[in-house]
Formats: C-alpha cells, structure tokens, sequence
C-alpha cells in the first residue's frame, strides 16, 4: 500500500491501548475492549474531512477518507485506483460517497475482534452484497504487487476448490477468511513451481532469495532479509525446507511461546536446540527441521557480532531476543502515547560522542523530575524512619519519645501538624532531583558499556553499574541528607528555635557537609549494587509475552526491588544517621563509622542497627517504585531515539517490518476503532501480502479516466 514516509506507527505488544477521553462513551465498547467514539464526535470528525455534498447531505469521496482523514497516499502522484480501493472499505454501498452511517458503522467494524479479516473481505467485496465472487477477486488480487511479481493461475485447480469448477460460486465472509489465509501460502507454492522447471524439488538460493523478497517479504526483518542466501548456505533449497522455512516464520509468536515453556519464563534463559524440541514436542507441531532452521538462522544472524566472541559458551543455544529480532511484526500493537518522537541519528552506526553526551543529559533531566516525583511521594515516611533512628535507648538519656513508628507518626501529626511531616522537603526536593538523576544516569551508562549484541548483560556487569551508581549519588546525597535530617528532627525539641536549611549549611561548612560520608558510601554503594540488578530482574519477570511492561508492573517491580535493597542496608543508615545528627546533652558522640558501631553495639545492643527499618522499607520501596515508574515511563512519553538502548519493555525489541504503515498515530481526529485503523490495514499487507501500489503509472492513469467519463 502506499504510504507516508514522514514517521511511522509506534507498535509496541500485542493490543491497542485506546485512552479515556471525553469523546469517548465510557460504555460503549466493542468486544476487542477498543472503546467506540461517540456519535457527537464522530459526526463533527466527518464533516471536517467530507467534501462532497448531495442534496445537503455530506459524503466523503475515497480521497476524502484515504488521503484525507488516514493520511494515506500523500503524494500528488499518487494511485487513484489504491485509493479507490482502499476506500471501499467503509463504502458498504459501492457508490464511490461514504455517507456518515457508513463512516460510523466502520468504526464499530474496527472495534470487532476480527476487523482485519472483515476489513480485507470488504475491500474485495466491491458489490457489498455480502459475498465474494471469482471476478471480484480476480479484479483486486490483479491490482496487487503480489500478482504483479507471481502471476498466479487464477484458472488453476485451487482457486476452483474455493469458487467452483465454472467459478460462479460466491463465497460468504467466513469462508473467504479462510480462503485468504490460504491464497498466500499457494502463492509460495505456485512461486517454488516457477523456478523449478523440471520439477526437481530443488531452487538454488538465490531463487530462494528472491521468493522471499517477492512473496514473503512481509515476514522478513531486515536482518533475515539480510542473511537468506547465507542461512542457505549458497547450496540448492529443497521445497521441504522451503515450506519449513516460510512455515517458521508465520509461527513465530507460537516459537516464543515454545521457548518460554522451556526456559520456565525466564527471557534471559539460553536453550538449547534439544531443550527447544522437547517443548515444541510437548505443546505444539513444530517440526524438528523447523527447529534446525531456526538454529541455523539464530547462528547465521550473530556469526560477526556476539557469538563470535562466546561461541563456546553460547554455541547452539537462543534466548528471547533472538526470537525478537527474527519475528515479523504483528499488525495490531501496543500504540504508546508519545509527546515527543526525535530522531537524533538515523542509525547507531552514526552515534557519535556528542551524541553520548546529550543522550547523558537528556537521561539527568528526566532522572531530576522522577527523582523529585517520588521523594515527595514518600517524604513522610522519611521523616518518621530518620526520628526512629535517632532515637537513643539506655538508662542515660530517659524516657523514649515514640514507642513505634506509627506512634511516631500520630506524635508529629499532633505536635506539629500536617506540615510537619514534610519539614525539610525543599532542601530535599533541591538536593534529590540531581542525586536520583545522577544514580540512573550513571547506571544506565555503566550498563550500556557491559551489553552485547543480543541486549544481554551479565550479572556481575549489573552488580557493578549499580554500585557505580550508588556511589556516584554520595557527592549530591551526603550534603543533602546532612542537611534534611538535622531539619526532621529539630521538631523533636518543643520550644526550640526554627531551624532553616541555609543556617544549617553555614554552620556545617563545605566540608562539614561530607560529615558520615563513609558511612554514605557503606549504604549507598550496597544500596544500588542490590536494587537495580533485582529492579531489572523483577521488571522482566512481570512483563507480557511480548516483553511489554505495563506501568502498573513497573511500579510493582521498583517497589519489590526495594525490600531486599533497603532492608540489608539499615545498619549503615542508622550509623549515617548518628554521625550526621547533632548530639543534644547527654546523648552519645561519635568520632567516625567504626567508633558509631562499636558504641551503639555495646550501649543499644544489636537491634539498634536495625531501627527504623520497617520504616526505611516503606519509604525506599515505594519511592523508588515510583522514581523508576516515572523515569521510564517519561522515556516513553518523550521519545528521543538516541541509537543507544532503551529500557526494557518499554517497547518489543525488534527490527521494522519492511512496509510499516508510515502515518503519525497522534492524529487527534483518530478516535475510537480509528485509532485501530493504520495498524489493521498494515495487517492486510503484513499477514496477507497484499499490498497496492502507491505510484500512479500512466496505463492505470487512463484507465481511470475512462472510468470516470
């Protein structure tokens, strides 16, 4: 089909995510779960766009619908009989004028589970009766790029299977699905026929090369597409590995559930070519020679890249991504919101140092404002975990101010009222926007250093970005964290003078401002070091088939990556805590991170290392849950394509399909089923092969003319 070239759908997963708008009519759903659009909204999107006019009544013309409202077909010379074609979709009546109930009623068709294959029987339905007949297929399959570079036998003994030996049987819609389905793979067949002549069973490679270009080229990624001779091996291909070869790549998404099975779930898995069989065995009809060639082209793809460097560890083996990088696109996706959508480079071959640095930045920023979403979030917390850790217990200082943590809580609250939970958050808010910045930057580019070409990381490489990063943060973390807690817990003293930040800061002095930062350093580096391998290991298990991450899991696995993270840790807090905090009379005074310990050990006991740390885990837990939350899901919204990597599940890490759909999905004009429409109408190329030519030749030119007239 023809297309724009100017952006291209963003598809990540395998459902549309529509939005909760006030166009939309919250009870009015089609079965796929796409909200339908109102009548009222519908209505003023038609007459936007419709041009014509029949005694009053607005029609839109196939150019109106296709070029106009889609953003189809933008160039002048565009084919009018594409266009034509494609508008007969929502033309039920085949007058060549979608009225407004036509327009509605294809936007109901759109929310219907099946709208692709409805969709593909109403473009060849061109009398809408409801059936198809031989010619009208003849008459749309002859306009295709597919017939144009395989002329099928349209006389053959298939077509009379399905139309009758005199071809005057009509076929209904259901039975048309199916016919559709298998039109394709005969297409193949009838391919492999014409460049085996003698009936040998045999084609040399690249003839093999040029089916797949010519009749497949809707499965190929660019990196299949790449490597058919190679996976060949340059030797003859026998029409079963052929159809081995074609039926490989239409049961790619069964492959990864195949794959999954075997590795229990676990993405990062590497299975071996034995493990895969068993479950394909197990669980579906995958063949042991599709299973082979799904090695051979595993190996084939990767042969200069990772596998060259680890080819005895990795040998025979596949993990997820390899099935990702190899699957064609599925037509209906995952159609992330984005607010922006900036192409730094145009490959990551042209990634340059400057462009590091700004994909560096762009990472702080974004970083700064998760870091302060999710310190507010739980300032709170905070506030009662630094009060219970500076508490002192002993026959020396009296009587405890709270019993427990929600005692804590209710005390502020009573003494010092709302606000109180939240003194020191503005220091906090101007010290934590650059210490969480700092901590995911730096991890994000630790890690990038550590991955390979299959976007894998090995454990130790996270363990190692993460400590990086926790201790990068002491710099901005240490001032910060001296300064907020000397503010939590002025307001333990009644009567005592307000405290304010910048008197604090001028008593400290710079390098008063680094008092405990060895002991900083002993919570923030093991912090990290814990947090983010678990954060990436969690996210991974909670994502979809397709490894898409909803929010809603991004925050359960920032918030469960923080229990282990911030538990272990407590004692290093409490000893950070102690130094940074200024002794009040009576209370014990402590020269550095070993003399806090020895002496909280022998007056406190052992639990005294672990105060506040039911605390401590309510905090961190949902702050970074939310912190990370944010931070990804501000890469999603603001999309700048620097060529490096993205966070995982954030998108389907997989090369574009050769003939994406290329108009912008932010067309506030697409509501309800539209919003399914590009992606299903990629689908009628993607899973049919049946695609329309774009460019107006001058035998097409004259000949719509001649119709006109």
């Amino acid at each position: 089909m023809g297309f724009d070239e100017e952006g291209t759908v963003e598809m990540v997963g395998e459902e549309i995510e529509d939005d909760d708008n006030d166009d939309t009519e919250p009870h009015k759903r089609g079965p796929s779960g796409l909200k339908r659009a109102s009548t009222a909204k519908l209505r003023e999107i038609f007459n936007k766009y419709a041009t014509k006019e029949i005694k009053g009544e607005k029609f839109m013309t196939s150019e109106d619908f296709v070029r106009g409202f889609l953003g189809l077909f933008p160039d002048k010379n565009f084919n009018e009989e594409s266009v034509y074609l494609l508008g007969g979709v929502a033309d039920t009546n085949k007058d060549g004028s979608i009225s407004f109930s036509e327009f509605q009623a294809f936007e109901g068709l759109l929310c219907q589970p099946d709208a692709l294959y409805k969709t593909a029987f109403q473009m060849f339905d061109k009398n809408g009766n409801g059936c198809v007949t031989y010619t009208e297929f003849a008459n749309v399959i002859q306009k295709t790029e597919l017939y144009m570079k395989v002329p099928f036998k349209l006389d053959g003994p298939f077509v009379e299977l399905y139309f009758g030996r005199e071809r005057n049987r009509a076929i209904p819609y259901s039975e048309f699905s199916q016919f559709l389905h298998d039109f394709h793979e005969e297409c193949a067949l009838e391919a492999f026929k014409l460049k085996d002549p003698n009936r040998s069973g045999y084609i040399t490679a690249l003839d093999f090369q040029d089916i797949m270009l010519n009749v497949k080229n809707h499965l190929l990624t660019n990196a299949v597409r790449d490597n058919l001779v190679q996976v060949a091996e340059g030797h003859k291909v026998s029409f079963p590995y052929f159809m081995a070869f074609c039926s490989l790549l239409n049961n790619m998404e069964l492959i990864k559930r195949v794959y999954l099975n075997a590795a229990g779930g676990n993405r990062l898995e590497p299975v071996t070519k034995e493990e895969l069989l068993h479950s394909a065995q197990t669980m579906s009809q995958i063949t042991p020679l599709e299973i082979d060639i799904l090695y051979q082209l595993t190996d084939a793809l990767h042969q200069n890249g990772w596998f060259k460097r680890n080819v005895i560890e990795r040998q025979s083996r596949i993990v997820y991504t390899d099935l990702s990088n190899i699957a064609p696109e599925n037509y209906i996706k995952k159609i992330t919101a984005r607010l922006t959508d900036i192409k730094a480079v145009e490959t990551p071959a042209d990634r340059s140092a400057v462009t590091a640095i700004l994909e560096s930045a762009y990472r702080f920023t974004l970083g700064s404002i998760a870091g302060a979403v999710g310190a507010t979030a739980v300032y709170p917390i905070d506030l009662v975990k630094t009060r219970m850790q500076n508490q002192r217990s002993g026959p020396i200082i009296g009587e405890l101010a709270y019993r427990n943590s929600i005692d804590c809580f209710k005390k502020v609250i009573r003494h010092e009222g709302i606000l109180g939970l939240y003194r020191g958050l503005v220091p906090q808010l101007l010290g934590v926007a650059p210490e969480k910045a700092i901590k995911l930057t730096v991890n994000d580019l630790v890690r990038d250093k550590f991955f390979d070409k299959q976007g894998n990381i090995p454990g130790w490489a996270e363990v190692l970005a993460g400590g990086c990063a926790g201790g990068s943060q002491v710099i901005f973390t240490n001032p910060l964290e001296i300064v907020k807690i000397r503010l939590q817990v002025a307001g333990e003293v009644v009567g005592g003078a307000k405290v304010r930040a910048w008197h604090v800061v001028k008593e400290l002095g710079f390098f008063g401002l680094y008092k405990g930062a060895r002991a900083c350093f002993l919570r923030d580096i093991p912090f990290s070091a814990i947090y983010f391998p678990a954060y990436a290991h969690t996210k991974a298990a909670f994502a979809d088939e397709d490894g898409y991450n909803h929010p809603l899991t991004l925050l359960a696995a920032g918030a469960i990556a923080g229990i282990p993270a911030a538990s272990l840790v407590t004692p290093a807090d409490v000893i950070k805590t102690r130094l940074q905090v200024v002794a009040r009379s009576g209370q014990t005074t402590y020269s550095g991170v070993i003399d806090a310990a020895r002496k909280i050990m022998r007056e406190e006991g052992p639990k005294a290392f672990w105060k506040g740390t039911v605390a401590r885990v309510f905090r961190s837990s949902p702050q970074f849950g939310v912190t990370l939350v944010t931070y990804e899901l501000l890469q999603r919204l603001f999309y700048v394509d620097f060529g490096g990597t993205r966070p995982s599940g954030s998108e389907l890490q997989k090369p574009a399909g050769p003939a994406i759909i290329s108009s912008k999905i932010d067309n506030a004009d697409h509501v309800g089923g539209y919003r399914a429409c590009l992606p299903i109408l990629h689908g009628i190329e993607t899973k049919f092969g049946l695609s329309l030519p774009r460019f107006q030749s001058t035998l097409t030119a004259e000949a719509m003319k001649a119709k006109k007239l």
